[in-house]
């Protein structure tokens, strides 16, 4: 036994537990020295802890937390190859950190110690702002503009549309949230899909996108809306303002957003916070929608959540879109905005999705899935026709 246990001494204790990893350790001390100098805007620190390359790309960010969490080490001779959490805040915005992939590499340097070579993002992850280049800061009144390659003036025009959209917002959902928003601009589509992982193509028709997880308010603290702005662009002054509020609306209603709420509600809900006071007719909002019960195609059903997919045909989506904006201005017109806040709230407190709308439309409205069906559809056809 005596023999076994000087054999795997290297490996694990004869009680059972396992030996620190020097070069695991090592790592994560380089890491939190540089995290330091992110946090003190110290150059020269971070430069000490390897290459300085990105620095100034991310030190006009406010930050209120930045750290590292080394997760594993791949060490070959002199050089490794760390798998990364990074975790920071924005100071203002974030009630609680963003979480990023990293893979770091490193070598040792002349002292015996660990010294950063590079550190991008990891296979499965995103990139941060700071990847695609200098982030320049604008603030508003309700809102921090984070822009890369774009002027200072379009930035500003973000801000103050968050700054109208934060307002309203406040104004639909009587929930608790932060009434403050994240606006990332990147500098093309490339650059949003970049920011979100995700090829370029399943963002071409996007104007925006709000991250963040669903689950509970402890699951929800750092929404940003990310902008196209290839798509953005293309947009009406009420089309813009639209978005931004629409996408301002998934970050206050977030906490009460879970697995169980369907997306005609969500998406029908920040709708209807987008245009609710624009003076626009459901036919003007919803035109796909008109011409299909224009033309007797009044659909027989909800939309499902497949049928909000980016991949979806271009009028397939907006009828998505439509008929869940409709469904829940019918719920504002003929129940009560009130009831339709209580009623979004209701669906989301569900563990699961089975049976989650059932319940809310029989506790909330005093109706069944049959009989809210049948009252959507015509109220397309009184409203579309």
């Amino acid at each position: 036994m005596v023999a076994l246990c000087l054999l795997l001494v290297a490996l694990v204790a004869c009680g059972g537990r396992t030996t620190a990893d020097p070069a695991r350790a090592g790592v994560q001390r380089v890491l939190d020295r540089r995290a330091a100098a992110v946090l003190a805007h110290d150059a020269t620190a971070y430069a000490r802890t390897g290459t300085g390359t990105g620095f100034d790309h991310l030190s006009a960010i406010p930050l209120a937390a930045w750290s590292y969490r080394v997760r594993d080490v791949q060490r070959t001779g002199d050089t490794a190859t760390a798998d990364v959490e990074l975790r920071y805040r924005v100071e203002g915005y974030d009630r609680g950190p963003v979480t990023a992939g990293r893979t770091v590499r490193l070598s040792r340097d002349d002292g015996g110690g660990w010294s950063v070579d590079s550190d991008r993002p990891a296979k499965e992850s995103g990139q941060q702002p700071w990847d695609q280049g200098a982030v320049e800061v604008v603030r508003g009144t309700h809102s921090l503009v984070l822009g890369v390659g774009q002027s200072s003036a379009m930035l500003r025009r973000f801000a103050d549309l968050a700054d109208r959209a934060v307002p309203a917002v406040s104004d639909a959902w009587d929930g608790d949230w932060s009434r403050r928003v994240v606006v990332v601009v990147p500098r093309s589509v490339e650059g949003m899909a970049g920011l979100l992982g995700s090829p370029a193509s399943s963002y071409r028709g996007i104007a925006a996108v709000t991250t963040g997880e669903t689950g509970g308010r402890e699951h929800a603290p750092a929404d940003r809306i990310i902008v196209n702005p290839d798509a953005y662009g293309l947009l009406g002054s009420l089309g813009k303002q639209v978005v931004l509020t629409h996408e301002t609306t998934h970050v206050a209603t977030r906490a009460d957003t879970t697995s169980a709420t369907p997306l005609w509600l969500s998406e029908g809900y920040a709708d209807w916070v987008g245009y609710r006071g624009s003076g626009r007719t459901a036919a003007q909002a919803a035109p796909e929608l008109a011409d299909a019960v224009a033309e007797g195609r009044v659909p027989a059903r909800l939309p499902t959540d497949e049928d909000f997919g980016f991949t979806a045909e271009a009028q397939e989506l907006a009828r998505a879109y439509e008929g869940g904006w409709l469904a829940c201005r019918m719920i504002a017109e003929q129940w009560g905005e009130d009831r339709l806040d209580a009623f979004y709230r209701s669906v989301g407190a569900h563990d699961k999705r089975v049976g989650a709308v059932e319940d809310a439309l029989h506790e909330v409205l005093g109706t069944t899935p049959d009989d809210f069906t049948a009252r959507w559809r015509e109220y397309l056809r009184a409203r579309l026709a």
